[in-house]
């Protein structure tokens, strides 16, 4: 994973690096299983995006499109980024009224360090999606939504 600090302790401006990001996005640096872009292109503060994960084979998720809403606040990257599936699912560390992922669950968030990324957050909960104790789970009808926040 490339570094976004360049010389010992120089940091990269939040929105030089959200940029970075929104490139990276737009460019495809999902491998076809995770995208992300900006929820509206006229958000000057880089704050709003979207993403979507594709459930992975083999599990509960297998062939599903999950949509998500990440907001990158004033504090990013110091800090993690809030995400909440839209997409209806049942799966450990996510709040199953609100679809809101619980930073204290999901270890990429519980541990979070500057050089993480909203990749970084979108791979791990595709790969979460993978573990046993989401496969006993059952899904909800797929298209369901959560509640709008």
């Amino acid at each position: 994973m490339a570094s976004h600090q360049h010389n010992q302790g120089v940091e990269v401006p939040r929105n030089f690096r959200l940029l970075e990001e929104l490139e990276e996005g737009q460019k495809g640096g999902g491998d076809g299983h995770i995208s992300w872009g900006l929820e509206d292109d006229n958000d000057m503060q880089l704050i709003g995006w979207t993403g979507m994960i594709i459930g992975p084979a083999k599990s509960p998720y297998e062939n599903r499109m999950y949509s998500l809403r990440i907001e990158c606040g004033s504090k990013y990257p110091a800090h993690p980024p809030t995400v909440r599936f839209v997409t209806k699912l049942n799966m450990t560390g996510i709040n199953p009224q609100t679809g809101v992922v619980e930073p204290k669950s999901i270890p990429v968030l519980n541990r979070w360090q500057r050089s993480y990324t909203i990749k970084t957050v979108l791979t791990e909960l595709r790969r979460l999606m993978t573990e046993k104790v989401n496969n006993k789970l059952t899904q909800p009808p797929e298209g369901t939504s959560f509640p709008c926040s």
